[in-house]
């Protein structure tokens, strides 16, 4: 069955971010949708036949932990380098 979920993560900085977020996660099998509010800090899924975890998993490893996890420095700067990418990817 299909779920669209709001997820709250920390780290988005920008529309660089936004790109990067939402390139990746398509990537993943299962996600037909992603949609990123950067005032919200919020990653808006549609998936089916994938877990969450593997969601939130791939977010924190790009540098983007759910709201609710430890943000420490190394996430920090993981999702500095996935702004950048983002951002030079848009061009």
């Amino acid at each position: 069955m299909m779920k669209t979920e709001e997820i709250i993560i920390a780290n988005l900085k920008c529309n660089g971010c936004a790109s990067t977020i939402k390139k990746e996660l398509m990537l993943l099998e299962g996600i037909s949708n992603v949609a990123v509010d950067v005032e919200k800090n919020a990653v808006n899924v549609t998936y089916e036949n994938i877990d969450r975890s593997n969601i939130t998993q791939k977010l924190y490893s790009l540098g983007y932990p759910e709201a609710t996890e430890k943000n420490g420095l190394l996430l920090q700067l993981k999702s500095y380098g996935s702004c950048m990418i983002g951002k030079v990817n848009n061009f």
